[in-house]
């Protein structure tokens, strides 16, 4: 999995005087849970935005001036109600030996032969949630829909790996293939 780095400093306070004048300074506080211990922090604002603001999944390497570096995952986020300034980050350690659970996104690869006819596909799971070990966490679950005709479903099943586990239930759909109004006149008017 492709990780980003985040280069943060320790905080000594954190009250809420600390926190308004961190804010006002562009930076965002952070918190990493996980390890022995909970490390409070603050980074950049701008250093968030090619991890926050993507439909992609990294994980992060967050440095903290002194020389300690973290591998984290983005745990929970909270943004202003109205400006959408991003107020705090928390994010979770994550060890090499210690499962993880992730949302992870799924893109389509193939042609499917029920849209060429005119069907109309369904891409029903954008994001699967997945168990597995750091350095098996994939960036992209690929779904292959070369096999779906009109009527057809492609099961979470069907895109497994070995390498991870896939949380949802074996009959969750993640695409289909409908038929679709200008399929079903054009095949009416086969019919007369």
């Amino acid at each position: 999995m492709q990780s980003i780095t985040i280069k943060g400093s320790l905080r000594e306070s954190v009250g809420k005087k600390a926190t308004k004048a961190l804010r006002n300074a562009e930076k965002v506080p952070c918190v990493l849970y996980g390890g022995e211990n909970t490390v409070s922090f603050s980074a950049d604002a701008k250093s968030f935005k090619s991890l926050v603001y993507t439909p992609n999944v990294y994980t992060a390497t967050i440095e903290i001036e002194g020389g300690e570096t973290y591998s984290a995952i983005l745990q929970d986020i909270q943004f202003h109600p109205v400006t959408d300034e991003i107020l705090h980050i928390d994010f979770y350690q994550l060890f090499e030996n210690k499962e993880i659970a992730m949302d992870i996104p799924v893109r389509l690869t193939g042609t499917s032969p029920g849209v060429v006819r005119g069907g109309a596909l369904r891409h029903n799971m954008r994001k699967l949630r997945v168990k597995a070990l750091p350095a098996n966490l994939p960036d992209f679950i690929s779904a292959d829909i070369s096999g779906l005709e009109i009527g057809n479903k492609l099961y979470v099943t069907q895109v497994g790996n070995e390498n991870y586990s896939i949380m949802h239930p074996d009959n969750t759909v993640v695409a289909q293939v409908r038929m679709s109004r200008n399929a079903k006149k054009a095949e009416e008017a086969e019919e007369n």
